[in-house]
C-alpha cells in the first residue's frame, strides 16, 4: 500500500443487540454507519434475550453490510481490510459478526482484524474530535462495563479502575425496572430525572477500600430497593422522579470524582468518556463543568457513537491495522475478553 493511499475499513459490530456495519476512512472519517437496533423487540422481555439477539443478527447482518457499502459508495475490492468485534459480548451474537467478517475477508482476500469492543468505544472519540491523540484518561461506562483507562497510545491501555460488581448501566436498568420504568433503563431514568429533585434522597456513594479508582454500584442499587420497600411498607407515596434523580446524582458523583482524581494524580490534561452511559445528559454536564473548572480538555462522542455501532470498530480497526495487527481465520468469539488481551 502506498503511504498516501487512503485506508478504508469495513467494520462489523454484533456484540449485543445492535447489528451494525460501517465504512471508515483513515480512522476518523465515517463514510457510512448503519445500525439495526433490536431495542423494541427486547423491551417486550424487559432486557436482552441472547438467543433472540443472535437470530436477529443472522437475519440482518448481510443487509446492514450491503447497506454500509452502498451508502459509502465503495465496493469490496476498494476496501483495505475487514474489522470485527470479537469480544467481549454475548457469545452467540459475536459469532454472527465474526463469521460474516471471516467469510468476507476470505472471499475478497482482504486482511481480517479482530477488534476489542471496549477499544472500539474508546476510539469513538477519535471520529468527531480530530485533535484528540493519546495519551489521555478515558472513562468507559456502559451496561456491561465501567472501566477507568489510561490510553497510553493507540492500542495501548492500562486499566486503573473498574467496577467490582454491577456496571453503572446495569444499575440504571435494575433501578429503572424497580420503579416501573422498564427497559432500556438509562435513557428513561435520564428523562425522568429532569422532573425530580436530585437532593431529595441521600443515597450512598460507595468507595472500595484500598482501590480509590474502583467502582461499586450494587450497594447503591440495594439502597434504592430498600428505600422503595420501606416506603411501600409505611404507605408513603413514592415520587419516582425524585428517586430517579437522586439515584442518578449518586452515580454521576462517583464517576466524576474517581475519574477526575485519576486525571490529576496521573498528570493528564485530557479526559474522555465512552460507552452507552456516556450519553447521559447529567453525566456529560457534570464532566463539562468539572473539567472546565480544572482546565482539563473534555472529549465525548455524540450519543449515536456512544451506543454500540460499527463506526467505532472501524476507527479502532484502522489503528490496529496501521500497527500491523492481523487476525487469522481461526479468530473466534471471546465473550469475556479483557482489554489489552489478544
Amino acid at each position: 500500500m502506498e503511504l498516501n493511499e487512503d485506508v478504508l475499513i469495513l467494520a462489523i459490530e454484533s456484540s449485543c443487540d445492535e447489528t451494525a456495519a460501517a465504512v471508515v476512512k483513515n480512522g476518523r472519517e465515517v463514510l457510512s454507519n448503519i445500525i439495526y437496533s433490536q431495542i423494541d423487540l427486547h423491551t417486550l422481555y424487559g432486557g436482552v434475550v441472547p438467543e433472540i439477539a443472535s437470530r436477529k443478527h443472522i437475519e440482518k447482518i448481510n443487509q446492514v453490510i450491503e447497506e454500509a457499502l452502498d451508502k459509502a459508495k465503495v465496493t469490496l475490492n476498494e476496501i483495505t481490510a475487514v474489522a470485527v468485534t470479537y469480544g467481549p459480548g454475548l457469545v452467540g451474537a459475536l459469532l454472527v459478526g465474526v463469521s460474516a467478517a471471516k467469510a468476507i475477508s476470505f472471499a475478497a482476500q482482504k486482511p481480517l482484524i479482530g477488534v476489542h469492543h471496549i477499544e472500539g468505544h474508546i476510539s469513538a472519540n477519535y471520529i468527531e474530535n480530530k485533535d484528540l491523540e493519546p495519551p489521555f484518561v478515558c472513562l468507559v461506562v456502559s451496561g456491561g462495563h465501567t472501566h477507568l483507562v489510561i490510553v497510553r497510545d493507540y492500542g495501548e491501555y492500562e486499566i486503573i479502575g473498574y467496577t467490582r460488581d454491577d456496571a453503572a448501566g446495569e444499575a440504571f436498568d435494575k433501578v429503572a425496572r424497580a420503579i416501573g420504568l422498564g427497559y432500556p433503563g438509562g435513557i428513561k431514568i435520564d428523562r425522568l430525572s429532569k422532573e425530580g429533585n436530585d437532593q431529595a434522597i441521600n443515597f450512598p456513594r460507595a468507595k472500595v477500600g484500598g482501590s480509590e479508582y474502583d467502582f461499586s454500584f450494587s450497594g447503591l442499587k440495594s439502597a434504592v430497593l430498600n428505600y422503595l420497600n420501606a416506603c411501600e411498607m409505611k404507605g408513603i407515596e413514592i415520587n419516582k422522579a425524585d428517586v430517579a434523580a437522586s439515584f442518578q446524582k449518586a452515580v454521576v458523583d462517583v464517576l466524576t470524582q474517581h475519574s477526575l482524581a485519576a486525571v490529576k494524580e496521573y498528570g493528564f490534561t485530557k479526559f474522555a468518556i465512552a460507552g452507552g452511559v456516556a450519553s447521559n445528559s447529567a453525566l456529560r454536564a457534570a464532566f463539562e463543568r468539572e473539567c472546565h473548572k480544572r482546565r482539563i480538555e473534555f472529549y465525548h462522542p455524540s450519543p449515536i457513537l456512544c451506543t454500540d455501532n460499527a463506526a467505532m470498530i472501524g476507527a479502532a480497526g484502522y489503528y490496529d491495522y496501521m500497527r500491523g495487527m492481523r487476525s487469522g481465520y481461526d479468530l473466534n468469539a471471546v465473550p469475556n475478553l479483557k482489554l489489552g488481551e489478544r
